[in-house]
């Protein structure tokens, strides 16, 4: 399915990254399962209520592992299918931003949940990087206000409670029209709308291959499932050649080809 795929949207999880040292959350080993309190760090009605919890959000900013994470085999595949002319776009729930440092190209990336290493002001919306606010946070400011004006400041990513980014959203929808295959890696499937992406390609007409190390809710409407390491198996799927095709692709995604 993959050497035949002329276009592959892919849709990643957290399963992607805990080779590079990042965990998952839902897992056997997940932030959640091993600490449900943790939880509270991710509810924007905590964080917003609770200076106590914007605090720990801080402080949890700056231990987290992903200013140690390189990019693993698995964000390496995704840059060599990339490179083979067959992924069309890439939708993460992940904020560590390692596919970009992976070698995909920012414009093929869409960040379902936005960025952990971008800050955002919730008052005024003013953005600086993270690794400058966090200076802050080691010079012993424990909740940094915005340096434009006072406000709330809180990583560029979704919390629950929060909408997700309505340019995004239609960008994800549009890259799940647009594919002869959905590749979902390494996530569980269970968020929405994030999971509905995949049911979406397949009712358009594209195959779906799920990568993940436990079950998922859309595995019954996967064409293939696969449950081993995602460093393994992705750069062995991202290694088939692609086939020649005489017939143009055609999808609901794309206007032009329609008939």
């Amino acid at each position: 399915m993959v050497g035949a795929a002329r276009r592959i949207t892919a849709l990643t999880g957290a399963g992607v990254s805990t080779a590079s040292g990042i965990p998952d959350f839902r897992g056997p080993n997940g932030v959640w399962t091993k600490d449900p309190t943790a939880q509270r760090l991710s509810d924007i009605d905590s964080y917003l209520a609770d200076p106590q919890v914007r605090v720990d959000a801080w402080r949890s900013r700056a231990e987290h592992p992903v200013w140690a994470a390189e990019p693993n085999p698995a964000h390496r595949a995704f840059a060599d299918l990339a490179a083979s002319g067959r992924l069309g776009s890439l939708l993460t729930q992940n904020i560590d931003e390692l596919h970009q440092r992976g070698g995909l190209d920012r414009d093929q990336v869409l960040e379902l949940h936005g960025s952990m290493l971008r800050v955002v002001c919730l008052d005024c919306g003013a953005a600086s990087s993270m690794r400058s606010v966090l200076r802050r946070v080691a010079e012993g400011e424990t909740d940094p206000p915005c340096p434009h004006c006072g406000g709330i400041q809180k990583s560029a990513t979704i919390s629950f409670g929060q909408a997700l980014d309505a340019d995004v959203l239609r960008a994800a929808r549009r890259a799940a029209l647009d594919c002869d295959l959905f590749l979902a890696a390494g996530t569980s499937l269970t968020v929405q709308p994030a999971a509905a992406f995949a049911e979406l390609a397949v009712k358009a007409g594209a195959r779906l291959v799920v990568c993940n190390a436990e079950p998922t809710p859309y595995d019954e409407l996967a064409d293939a499932v696969l449950r081993g390491p995602l460093d393994e198996v992705l750069p062995a799927l991202a290694a088939v050649p692609p086939a020649e095709h005489a017939a143009p692709l055609r999808t609901w995604g794309d206007p032009s080809t329609w008939r």
